[in-house]
């Protein structure tokens, strides 16, 4: 009992620092992509961070699942570097005996990976959407960045400010490019705002400023002066989310299992392989852990690599070939799972023949 909790303890301390380091390197790579739309006036500064959180809640299972595989794995593989096997095998113990302490420690956190599957990650990805289809609505004044030259919604026009101020509805130093009948309009003012007229409308109005028309590489620009200039502002329909979904991760779980739709059904086998691939995934750490201590250190990860790939990869492809109708639901969804279990029996059967062949 002593010796089980230490190893639970051992699992639960390498699962921390193996969940820290794939998050911060999954967020890192996420925040390194948002920055650059940010940056390109696509999405503003102040939700960053609203959408990183999205983009972690939607990506735990599969985070959580490699940290079970992986610390599972690690301390395993220290126990046959440290001679620590030699010591459980020799008084009699099998490798099968492993299975208690994994098992323990891997269910309450297959658990949470089914949890998040199936209910967490798709309304993390629907709210995703909503975020984005409400910043995709906003006005061109709105996506107003200063210091930053932006594009409006249509791609119409190009626009910069110096500075904004009073809510971001006056702005100073203002630059806006527009081509209107092929001909480039430049209007360049000291001071600028937003302004909404009895109608509803929106509009942008600027004051003190300059505008040149003309054709690119022609000699006929005119020049016109202007104490105060409005131009309206377009505006585009919030989209409703409702019942509509962009992408098949943000469908709701409940809707996928009452669904005939073939593409619905592959993202239902993605959803259910998850938990169950996390959990064959635990198990096969545990003849996949062997490693030779007067040999080279790394087969066994290698090996645990090539594994943990071929499983991912074969369940994409089964949930490819279901999302098209090529394969029925009811085989899709086990078929992998049914693949790996016969490897672990096969992997267990292996090792326990070897470990008999050497101590007995």
């Amino acid at each position: 009992m002593i010796f089980y909790r230490s190893l639970l303890r051992e699992f639960a301390g390498m699962a921390g620092a193996v969940f820290l380091a794939l998050t911060a390197i999954a967020l890192t790579t996420r925040l390194v992509r948002l920055l650059g739309r940010a940056a390109g006036g696509k999405i503003p500064t102040d939700v960053v961070f609203a959408f990183l959180g999205f983009f972690t809640l939607s990506m735990l299972p599969v985070l959580l699942s490699l940290t079970l595989f992986v610390a599972v794995l690690s301390t395993l593989t220290r126990s046959y570097r440290d001679s620590e096997m030699v010591v459980w095998f020799s008084s009699g113990l099998s490798l099968v005996a492993w299975l208690r302490p994994v098992l323990t420690f891997a269910l309450p956190i297959v658990l949470v990976v089914g949890g998040l599957s199936f209910l967490i990650s798709p309304w993390a990805s629907k709210k995703a959407e909503e975020f984005d289809a409400r910043i995709q609505a906003r006005d061109d004044v709105s996506r107003i960045n200063p210091g930053v030259f932006g594009e409006s919604s249509g791609g119409e026009r190009v626009f910069f400010v110096e500075s904004v101020s009073g809510d971001r509805n006056a702005a100073q130093n203002v630059f806006v490019e527009s081509i209107q009948h092929q001909k480039s309009g430049v209007m360049v003012s000291a001071a600028g705002r937003a302004e909404t007229a009895p109608s509803g409308d929106r509009f942008l109005v600027l004051e003190k400023g300059r505008r040149y028309d003309g054709k690119p590489g022609e000699a006929d620009f005119r020049v016109m002066e202007f104490e105060r200039y409005a131009a309206r502002i377009e505006t585009k329909e919030s989209v409703r989310s409702g019942d509509t979904y962009r992408n098949l991760s943000s469908v709701p779980t409940a809707r996928l299992l009452g669904s005939s739709s073939a593409a619905y059904q592959g993202e239902l086998v993605w959803r259910i392989g998850i938990p169950l691939s996390a959990l064959l995934l635990a198990l096969l750490a545990i003849p996949m852990s062997f490693v030779n201590p007067r040999a080279g250190r790394s087969a066994n990860l290698l090996l645990a690599l090539f594994a943990y790939m071929l499983y991912s990869n074969l369940l994409s492809i089964v949930q490819a070939r279901v999302a098209q109708g090529n394969l029925d639901f009811a085989v899709g969804w086990w078929v992998v799972h049914a693949v790996m279990l016969g490897l672990l029996v096969a992997l267990f059967a292996i090792r326990i023949r070897l470990v008999k062949w050497r101590f007995f």
